[in-house]
């Protein structure tokens, strides 16, 4: 008996109708414990001892196949037109249809041919939708095919045979691109999928494989050759190249990667030969991590789904009930003709038909997350895309978010007629020993400027302020400016550098002998390349509340904040006092984002309306966490997110609206009589075109 949980790939799910349908033929099966149907994502995750067989028999009606999660076709498989049995049907119909107006009008052939050619058509082409519309009779639900099965053969007992066939022919149209635009929707996922190979050239015990990568085991050793694409992530072994993360993260501009760093399935190896140690099994990549994040995000529902879905359940039966009483109410109350009322009645069932209003939200939901994902931006769920376009404030964490994260040398004065190489030099001989992240920075700075590191001995460091050394036979201390209040060359013009430096943010550190101070190094957090025009690009869309809340020291915060132009600046904070200006910024403003590196600002960004992490690319942290993850770690994709966020937004509510308006002003043609039966099946058919084309925009929305 399985019980984990077993996921499957499914293909030719069509519309919500038959995802419903198929989930409760499955539910029928008696080994089936749970089961989860992601419709969005077009995938199956069942508990229970069932086989492929018995699912794909399950979606028989649909066509619908089975695939093992694994399972990745080497090319996108391509479908001949005529391999569908609806659609050679469709056509068939169709045909008989052309038949029968020409006999009707061309030749005035006898009523009983072209009746017969009628009913032919009706025949070919609804066989289908008879079949599971008569089944749902009699269980007593009242979907689609429901309305439609009973206005078709309402139409043909009152006579209205050709009603009937273009009936018939329209909704077959209408299904087929209800099919195709959840197909191009999903469009996104599968492009996702393709980007890693399924085969990599692997070395084990001196011998070179060609293996499927779920072959492939964490610690061996995969050999990627210029121009190829890597098939799963690891760290490299052996060479340096230029790796092209685009399709992973969407930035474009390659990285060089040498040995020692991570590289990522799905990314291409643009100029060297690297032999990389796999890291991780193919199901735990990142790309497998982004994938199964954004077919989760679009099975979520967003809450304009979930009120179409809960309007949905009432509007049906009210249809019924409103058709009904038109169709027999005024020839039992006003003496009405029995035909006509009844016409009217169908006409209602018809156009009431809620196609339009179930696929408005999903569609649109499910194409910004992909087009998302493409750009490198993981959105978690549909209610995180709404909430987005609600935001009206925005809090940045400032180390690692609005600055790079990684201390630089920005200035090196010299005193006594000492060079910068040699103070560096002698800096670097002490720092090296230290920790501290502007040890670090000057210890880079030395190896950047190619300048030797010397040889210091007894290293004594002085906690939060400093440390010293020997070198050669003197000693030299370096540290903060605290250090040498007391030094006797310190002196007026050293004061006025010092507060100089500090007042552009950035800290300082003096390096002297005990009789002469020789230098004085500024480091500096830098600010990110695109945070300054992101922040511009978000005051243009309409965000008025830019606020930075950081633990770093008043003076720096502000003297960054001068080339940013942020709204409030708040310094001096704890994790838990950043938690306490998100609470206290929802309270005046309503919805709040946080951007952060989703490690050192988790409690904000949990407490944020959306939080947002940094650098989710390889960082299980932020993947896991955040409510949207920025995978390049590039502040520019926000506003893009943002305009995304609202764009759907705006297209959820045009498409309910298209499809509320459209069938309110075809019932309103039922009252003089002006609506038949064919204009309400192309009044469905066009508001769900106008839904599907109007949300296929958001492919069309770049940064």
């Amino acid at each position: 008996m399985k019980t984990e949980p077993h996921v499957y790939r499914l293909e030719g799910l069509s519309c919500t109708n038959c995802a419903a349908k198929f989930e409760k033929n499955i539910q029928q099966i008696e080994t089936v414990k749970e089961l989860q149907l992601n419709f969005g994502a077009s995938k199956l995750t069942v508990t229970g001892d069932v086989t492929i067989e018995q699912l794909e028999q399950a979606g028989a009606f649909d066509g619908i196949r089975v695939y093992e999660e694994s399972y990745r076709p080497n090319h996108r498989e391509k479908h001949s037109f005529w391999e569908s049995r609806e659609n050679r049907n469709t056509v068939a119909s169709f045909v008989l249809l052309l038949f029968a107006l020409a006999a009707e009008y061309g030749f005035s052939a006898s009523e009983p041919v072209v009746t017969g050619l009628y009913l032919a058509a009706i025949v070919v082409g609804g066989w289908t939708l008879f079949k599971e519309g008569f089944a749902n009779l009699l269980r007593f639900d009242f979907d689609m095919k429901t309305l439609m099965t009973i206005a078709i053969i309402g139409a043909a007992i009152i006579g209205e045979w050709q009603e009937g066939a273009v009936v018939v022919l329209l909704f077959a149209l209408s299904e087929a691109l209800e099919s195709y635009s959840m197909d191009k929707a999903r469009e996104s996922i599968r492009s996702l999928m393709d980007i890693a190979p399924n085969e990599a050239v692997i070395r084990r015990h001196s011998e070179l494989l060609t293996l499927d990568v779920n072959d492939i085991q964490v610690g061996d050793v995969m050999l990627v050759k210029p121009g190829q694409k890597i098939a799963m992530d690891g760290t490299v072994l052996i060479g340096e190249s230029s790796i092209n993360e685009a399709a992973i993260t969407g930035e474009s501009m390659p990285k060089h990667k040498r040995i020692g760093d991570d590289v990522y399935a799905g990314s291409l190896n643009e100029e060297g030969y690297l032999e990389v140690t796999v890291t991780k099994r193919v199901e735990d990549t990142t790309i497998a991590k982004i994938i199964h994040l954004v077919e989760e995000a679009q099975a979520e529902k967003a809450p304009s789904q979930q009120f179409v879905d809960r309007f949905a359940a009432y509007y049906t039966p009210a249809i019924l009930v409103i058709a009904l009483l038109i169709a027999v109410l005024p020839p039992l109350v006003f003496s009405g003709d029995w035909s006509e009322w009844i016409y009217r009645g169908l006409a209602v069932l018809v156009v009431g038909c809620p196609c339009a209003l179930v696929v408005s939200t999903p569609v649109a939901i499910v194409t910004a997350i992909g087009n998302a994902a493409k750009h490198g931006v993981l959105i978690k769920g549909g209610v995180y895309l709404e909430e987005l376009g609600r935001i009206r404030a925005i809090a940045f964490d400032k180390t690692g978010t609005l600055s790079e994260g990684r201390p630089v040398v920005t200035d090196i004065l010299t005193f006594h007629e000492a060079s910068t190489n040699d103070v560096l030099a002698k800096a670097a001989a002490i720092e090296q020993f230290s920790q501290h992240p502007l040890a670090s920075a000057i210890v880079r700075q030395a190896k950047e400027q190619h300048v030797p590191i010397l040889e210091a001995t007894e290293f004594r460091s002085v906690t939060g302020k400093g440390a010293y050394a020997k070198i050669g036979d003197e000693r030299y201390t370096i540290g903060s400016p605290t250090l040498f209040d007391d030094h006797p060359d310190w002196n007026e013009e050293l004061v006025t550098n010092v507060e100089a430096l500090q007042h552009d943010g950035k800290t300082v550190m003096a390096l002297g002998t005990d009789t002469f101070i020789v230098a004085l190094f500024a480091v500096a957090d830098p600010i990110r390349e695109a945070s300054a025009s992101t922040i511009a690009r978000l005051k243009e869309i309409g965000i008025s509340n830019l606020v930075m809340l950081t633990g770093d020291n008043a003076i720096t915060a502000n003297a960054l904040n001068r080339k940013l132009g942020l709204d409030t600046v708040e310094a001096n904070l704890l994790p838990e006092h950043k938690l306490e200006k998100i609470r206290s910024l929802q309270q005046q403003v309503g919805s709040v984002a946080m951007v952060g590196d989703g490690v050192n600002d988790a409690p904000a960004l949990a407490s944020a309306t959306v939080g947002i992490a940094m650098g989710g690319a390889g960082t299980d942290t932020a993947l896991e966490t955040a409510d949207v993850a920025l995978l390049a770690d590039d502040l520019s994709k926000l506003p893009y997110t943002m305009g995304l966020s609202r764009k759907t937004l705006q297209i959820i509510k045009q498409n309910i609206g298209f499809a509320f308006a459209i069938k309110l002003i075809a019932l309103l043609l039922i009252v003089p009589g002006w609506l038949t039966l064919w204009m309400a099946v192309l009044a469905d058919v066009g508001s769900t075109v106008l839904v599907v084309l109007n949300s296929m925009r958001l492919l069309r929305v770049k940064e």
